[in-house]
This record gives structure tokens, sequence and C-alpha cells, in this order.
């Protein structure tokens, strides 16, 4: 399972470095506005992968539970053309509404300007990044998780070196950081089509439904997006206790991250493996005590970390002492996610996530009120714990399958004993 979440882990970080902490970076230099444009920008992208990833995850499960047992060109090709739809359906619109859309959530009238040249660029990009989506989707199916780590290390490489010739060298400033992205990633797509190429050749002719991958993969994205819009609600009551407040939150949030994809590397992983009947081991308990590893190297080093960002660390470095008390159940709730989605039971899962907000959302006006912003906190661990109950409450959720679910071993034709990486482990 470590072997297998490793690559994951380094993707999912070095993804979301290459789309923020580097354009950020490069684009201080620029000022506050630019600093500001770029995160406002950086975080639609954010919403836009939520939705795509009903595609992604949904071809992921698909490939795995089909990978030596049925053809895999039909579900390619049926995913290349909701590839289709969904970047008509969320890049035009994106790209023609992009001025408004910058003035709704620049917090001024040259923040909104630059932030309308980014979206320019960067929502017109989004076919890329989502076919770059599409393209791990099918080799993490076909159990292939160092190949989409290869791929993002070479686009956050491109990056680095596009963004200066950009920004500075060609003098186009913000616009020069989406334009440097977007090229980096369609570098990385022609290297990823020809590893898909390789690996998921043209075995058979036709098309699968496309509603079956949608609906397969739909729950993870309704629980990406849920938790985007939390946070967001979050942002809002934070903001109630000054900005000290507020920027210790984003800041401890942001240092956080990378500890939390730890445990999106786990559910991957078990997601995989699940849809592969494969055994994925103990994936709650493994949740669980990588919660309480991620938890203690923040507390770790929360104090330094938080101070090279602002002189004054104290509100981030209390936000990740708290935050022991949510990474747990948390960690817990992700890991254990992955069998639930691959098994067919993703609602459920969904369901549960819904759940911890109901209750997390209103605790946090409630206990803040009485407590402080520490009320917020201890909000965010109430409603992990909820939805960690409702998770794996589920009859026979953990540590398996449900016998002859759409994920189970039973029911199913006998796998081939080999893969395109060779021959197949055992237990």
């Amino acid at each position: 399972m470590v072997r297998l979440a490793f690559p994951i882990y380094v993707e999912l970080l070095t993804a979301v470095v290459a789309v923020s902490v580097i354009d950020l970076l490069w684009v201080s230099g620029l000022g506050e506005s630019a600093v500001a444009a770029v995160t406002v920008a950086t975080t639609t992208e954010y919403l836009a992968l939520g939705l795509f990833l009903a595609v992604q995850t949904g071809l992921t499960v698909l490939v795995g539970r089909r990978d030596g047992r049925a053809p895999l060109a039909p579900l390619v090709r049926t995913g290349w053309l909701l590839w289709a739809a969904f970047s008509l359906a969320v890049a035009v619109p994106g790209v023609l509404l992009r001025e408004p859309l910058a003035a709704l959530l620049a917090a001024d009238a040259p923040t909104a300007a630059l932030t309308s040249g980014y979206y320019l660029i960067s929502l017109a990009g989004l076919p890329v990044f989502f076919a770059q989506c599409l393209v791990d989707g099918v080799l993490k199916g076909k159990g292939n998780t160092r190949t989409p780590m290869r791929n993002a290390l070479i686009c956050n490489a491109l990056v680095i070196v596009l963004d200066p010739l950009f920004i500075y060298g060609l003098g186009m400033g913000v616009q020069g950081a989406a334009l440097a992205t977007v090229l980096a990633r369609l570098a990385t797509v022609c290297l990823a089509l020809l590893s898909l190429v390789r690996q998921a050749p043209a075995d058979a002719p036709g098309r699968a439904p496309a509603w079956e991958i949608v609906r397969t993969g739909l729950p993870m994205s309704g629980d990406f997006l849920a938790r985007a819009l939390a946070g967001m609600v979050l942002v809002d009551v934070v903001a109630r206790f000054g900005v000290a407040a507020q920027a210790g939150y984003g800041i401890g949030s942001k240092i956080m991250l990378a500890g939390v994809m730890v445990f999106y590397a786990l559910r991957q992983a078990t997601m995989i493996r699940t849809a592969r009947s494969e055994p994925a081991g103990r994936p709650l308990l493994l949740g669980l005590g990588a919660g309480v590893a991620v938890a203690a190297v923040l507390n770790l080093v929360a104090a330094p970390v938080a101070g090279w960002f602002t002189a004054d660390p104290g509100p981030a470095v209390e936000f990740l002492r708290w935050m022991t008390l949510y990474l747990v159940p948390f960690g817990g709730l992700i890991a254990a996610g992955g069998v639930l989605q691959a098994d067919g039971r993703g609602g459920r899962l969904l369901a549960a996530t819904l759940a911890g907000f109901a209750v997390q959302l209103p605790l946090a006006y409630t206990l803040s009120s009485w407590l402080g912003v520490t009320g917020v906190w201890l909000s965010m661990a109430a409603g992990a714990l909820v939805s960690l109950g409702g998770a794996v409450l589920t009859p026979g959720a953990l540590p398996g399958r449900r016998a002859g679910g759409p994920g189970s071993a039973r029911g199913r034709g006998p796998r081939s004993t080999r893969t395109a990486a060779g021959p197949r482990s055992g237990p």
C-alpha cells in the first residue's frame, strides 16, 4: 500500500505546488495585487478540477475493474468524449464570463483586472489540464502510479523554467504565469499520451456508457466540491476574529495541506487496489495511523515553518496544534473512503461527508461565539468524527468489499495474473 501510495503523494503534492506556490513565488515581485490575482485564479481552477473529478475517478475505478477481464478501449473513448463535453461546458463560459467572475472574487479593481487577464489564459487552458487528469486516471486504474508522478515532476520543472521567461523576460506579468503553466501541462500531456497508447491500446471497437463513468466518479467529485465550499464558509467565520486570525488560518491550512495529501494518496491507493480486486489491508487503521503521524510532524515543524510566511506565526501555530484533533479522524475517513468509492458505495461516503458538515458549520458559529476562534477548530474535529462514524458504520465497509458488489471479486471472471507492468504480486 505504501509503495503504491508514495508516487501518488508526490504527484498530488507537486501538482499543488505547480499551480500555486511556484506561480506565487515568481509573481511576488510584481506586488500584492499580482499575488492576490494568482491566488484567486488558482482557487477557481481548483474548483473546476472538482467538476472533472467525476470523470477521472470513474475511469480509474472502471479501468481497474476491467483490466485483464474486458477491453479498455471503449472506456477510454468514452472518457475522451466526456473530456470534450466538460471542457466546452467549463472553459467556454469561464473565458466569456472572466471579467464579472474576477470582479466578484477580487478585492479591488486593479486585482480584478489582473485576475481577468490570468483567467483568459488559464480557463482557456483547462482542456489541457483535464486531459492530463484523464490520462492519469486511466494509468492509475491499471495500477500504474509512477508514470503520473513522473509527469507531475516534469510539469513542475517546466513551470519553474518557463515562469521567469514569460513573466519577466517577455514582460507578460501575471498572464505570463498562466501561459507558462498551460504550456508546461501541454508538453506533459504529450508525454502522458505516449504512455497511454502503450499501456491502453485500442483493443476493441465501440464506446462504454458515459453515465456509467460519471455515476461511478460523481460521489468523489461531490465530496471534493463540498469540502471546498465548506472551506470558503470557514474563511468567512474566521474573518470575524480579525486579519491575524484569518492569516493564521490561511498559512496553517497551506502547511497542513502537505500532510493531508498523505491521506488522499492512501485513498487513491485503496481505491485502486479494491477496484482491481487486490488486498487493501486495513485502510481505516492505516489512515488513523497516518493521521497520528501527520499531526505529530506538523506539531513539530509548526513554529519554524509558519515563521517562513509571517513575522507573527502564533495564530498559525495555534491552528496546527488544535488540528491534531481533526487530522486523526480525517485521516481514517479519507483512507477508508477509497474502499467505498471503488466498491460502488461512494454515495454513502458523500452522505457521511455532508453529515459531518451539517454538524461542523453550525458548531463553528455557535462555539466560536463562546470560545473564540478555537471554537472553529473544535467544530472541524467534531465534523470529522461524525463523517468517520457515518463511513465506518456502513455494513461490510471495512476492510474489504461486499460480496457480489460492483468492486468485489465475487461474480467476476478470473483476473489475468499479469499486468502491463509485469507479474502481479500476491497479498
